[in-house]
């Protein structure tokens, strides 16, 4: 369960990214938004660069938040141990927005999961600081993280393999480069397990930015695949043989580009400017 917010304040942005975002300058608006939220000028950005083992992609982060007008710190945490250190919390007390990059979402769950740094990220979503994650940083947020699985359009027994997320939103489970890497099915594959949870598939250079009420907003040049399992009434996940397909009766789709909403708690997308 995500961390509970005090009555007083709410619940910071999640905002995860498909991978592959805008980070030249005429095409950083998914970067720009997050930048705004996070308090723009005054805006104190920690990137976590975990899941990557590119020794430059942390600093790559720094600079473009830093064209940005934001400040910028980057913890390049690479053992389990790092995560118990009081320098680590220090530097997180410090900031008003926190960056995921992308890389292996396992690297991520191992090595965080459970940890000092978990706790104090999913209290400080819980009292307002935005998160964003790209590719592997938006797998990691939801509870239940997809670690992988085989690509196609169809869902299939043992067709994706999951693993314990963060947990900052139990709303949602996350896939990435979505239509790039052709992943309906193991997205499919993962509602067939969990029915409670609504499947967002992300494609690169596109983010949901979910606020505290849960309506997420599209943004970017893709599209946000929703698949909402509410009305679903029968799976066949439990009963077929090995890499055979299932069946699964009542899904209901959205196929969302920039602009366009959906709200996590009620089930209902619209456009934007449409409140009906």
């Amino acid at each position: 369960m995500p961390a509970t917010p005090p009555s007083q304040n709410q619940r910071g942005y999640l905002i995860p990214i498909g991978g592959a975002e805008g980070k030249r300058k005429k095409d950083r608006q998914i970067l720009e938004k997050f930048v705004g939220l996070c308090g723009g000028d005054d805006a104190r950005i920690l990137v976590i660069p975990t899941a990557s083992r590119l020794e430059e992609t942390g600093p790559a982060y720094m600079e473009i938040f830093e064209q940005l007008g934001a400040r910028s710190r980057c913890i390049p945490v690479e053992r389990r141990e790092d995560c118990f250190g009081e320098e680590i919390l220090e530097v997180l007390e410090r900031t008003t927005g926190i960056f995921i990059t992308g890389g292996n979402q396992l690297r991520l769950s191992t090595i965080y999961g459970g940890t000092p740094v978990a706790r104090a990220l999913r209290a400080m979503n819980a009292n307002g600081i935005p998160l964003a994650g790209t590719s592997a940083g938006a797998a990691i947020m939801a509870e239940h993280m997809i670690a992988g699985g085989r690509s196609g359009p169809s869902p299939r027994e043992s067709g994706v393999e999951l693993a314990p997320g963060l947990g900052l939103t139990n709303r949602v489970i996350i896939d990435q480069h979505f239509s790039q890497r052709g992943r309906m099915g193991r997205l499919l594959s993962a509602l067939s397990f969990n029915p409670f949870v609504c499947g967002l598939g992300i494609d690169e250079n596109t983010a949901a930015f979910i606020g505290p009420d849960g309506d997420a907003e599209i943004v970017g040049r893709g599209t946000v695949t929703v698949v909402d399992p509410s009305g679903l009434r029968h799976s066949s996940m439990s009963y077929v043989g090995k890499a055979e397909a299932v069946s699964l009766i009542g899904l209901k789709l959205h196929v969302l580009a920039a602009g366009a909403h959906f709200n996590l708690e009620t089930r209902k997308a619209r456009m934007g400017g449409d409140e009906s």
